[in-house]
């Protein structure tokens, strides 16, 4: 007999394919890093282990060429993605929110949505060996009363948990209720990366 999977969870991966401009954002990042007192202060009071400007700068785009370089690029690429999801939405999904993370070895990010967005992401910049990498979590989970645990040679699309590992230039994109996190790494470097969210 025939089984059918209902209900796909989609994940976007490219790459972004620009080294010049890799480069130009991981100049920013860290000039942001070290300049940004606002960002830097939050990140400490939250226990974020690094820096991010999450809290502090939303207008990166307007702010450096280099973001706006890139704002251009997540545009179509978040514009692929909502056609693979089949969002009817009669206009490209627009660029709400982008922020910078330079997150130390070791350091994570706990599981989390996206609220109010549709399409959320993540480039990464900079990747040190050991880096943490994002893991992703089945949204079912919280329903499976009595599900048994899945075989450990379960394919990729049967498993509760899906991990990638970051690399610089990966670009992903999920749908912004995808739950996720930022598991602990094992090095020592600064591991760069930049979310956003589209509405």
């Amino acid at each position: 007999m025939p089984v059918r999977s209902l209900f796909v969870t989609r994940l976007y991966e490219a790459e972004l394919g620009n080294e010049a401009l890799l480069g130009n954002l991981s100049h920013s990042i860290r000039t942001l890093a070290n300049d940004d007192q606002a960002g830097r202060g939050w990140s400490r009071d939250h226990g974020y282990g690094g820096y991010t400007s999450y809290a502090s700068l939303s207008d990166l785009p307007r702010r450096d060429p280099a973001f706006s370089d890139l704002a251009k690029v997540l545009t179509r690429h978040a514009a692929r993605f909502a056609d693979d999801c089949a969002f009817d939405l009669g206009r490209r999904p627009k660029l709400d929110s982008l922020w910078v993370n330079l997150l130390r070895g070791g350091s994570h990010h706990s599981a989390h949505i996206h609220p109010h967005s549709i399409i959320s992401g993540t480039l990464y910049v900079e990747v040190p060996a050991g880096a943490g990498a994002i893991r992703f979590e089945d949204p079912r989970l919280p329903l499976m009363m009595a599900a048994p645990t899945r075989a450990k040679d379960a394919t990729e699309d049967m498993r509760p948990f899906v991990s990638i590992e970051p690399r610089p230039g990966l670009l992903l994109l999920w749908e912004s209720w995808l739950r996720h996190e930022v598991l602990p790494g094992t090095g020592r470097g600064e591991r760069l990366s930049i979310s956003f969210n589209f509405a």
